[in-house]
């Protein structure tokens, strides 16, 4: 202990104005980069990285494990050539985003914007559920999805019910694969959305369906696929769906729309 708090005086006597700035320019450049990545899944693998390291170190120390503290130690350098290479696609968005002096500074949803997404997006899978046309909502919550929206077509439109149902309309060329809603905008259209690991339980689901429990089974997402077969519309959230409910009501639909949005609840995906 005294050592301890000899070391801290120690180096608080060095402390000064250009410490503080120093420190401050390292944290600012720290909480960026992650505020960039936050959208990505390379995030949920640095997660995994620091917290190897910071369980090994911590174990070692304890233990007085020697060997433990030195593979620990060495594959340091290791690292530093394989997280270029690991995180290569998100690097290159962050360059490209400094380049371009695209803001990063990205607040959360507005109750507001959410609101209007809920009613947006209740309204037009009522119209396509009554016209039996297929269709693939997902919402983005805290999780990001620009993974998936860099391999569809990008769109960064208003939301309108009017645009949802003409982009699933079958005449139109963006009608296959999922639309990103993020922030009260369309973000991208045609995407492709992971299939259900769980794929002999939901075996008898059309792709929509598979797809859409998918991205609810990775994410905190919350998809909705509209059968063109049934006319049912389906709602995925917390690795959970609905079994082929029925909204006839767009109102009913947008309060439970609100209350997974908002809250994430689990209550129970039925229609009546």
């Amino acid at each position: 202990m005294p050592e301890i708090t000899t070391a801290i005086t120690a180096t608080l006597s060095h402390f000064d104005l250009r410490s503080v700035i120093d420190i401050l320019v390292v944290a600012f450049l720290l909480y960026w980069l992650l505020v960039l990545l936050r959208g990505t899944t390379a995030i949920t693998l640095l997660r995994a990285i620091v917290a190897v390291y910071l369980a090994g170190f911590f174990v070692s120390t304890v233990f007085q494990l020697t060997v433990v503290s030195w593979l620990l130690r060495n594959s340091l350098p290791a690292m530093l050539v394989a997280v270029p290479i690991l995180f290569q696609p998100e690097l290159r968005r962050v360059l490209e985003q400094m380049g371009r002096g695209i803001g990063v500074w990205h607040g959360g949803s507005g109750r507001q914007v959410i609101e209007g997404t809920a009613d947006a997006v209740a309204r037009a899978c009522s119209y396509l559920c009554q016209r039996h046309v297929g269709a693939l909502i997902v919402l983005e919550r805290e999780t990001g999805l620009q993974d998936y929206v860099d391999h569809g077509v990008k769109l960064d439109a208003l939301l309108t019910p009017e645009l949802l149902v003409g982009l699933f309309q079958p005449t139109s060329p963006l009608h296959d694969g999922a639309v990103v809603l993020r922030n009260g905008r369309i973000v991208a259209a045609r995407c492709a959305m992971p299939l259900s690991e769980t794929a002999g339980e939901h075996m008898a689901l059309g792709m929509r369906h598979r797809a859409a429990m998918g991205i609810a089974e990775r994410t905190d997402a919350i998809a909705l696929a509209v059968s063109e077969e049934r006319g049912t519309i389906s709602i995925a959230s917390n690795g959970q769906m609905a079994s082929h409910a029925t909204f006839s009501d767009s109102e009913r639909l947008r309060a439970l729309l609100l209350a997974h949005y908002t809250t994430g609840l689990n209550a129970p995906l039925t229609g009546r």
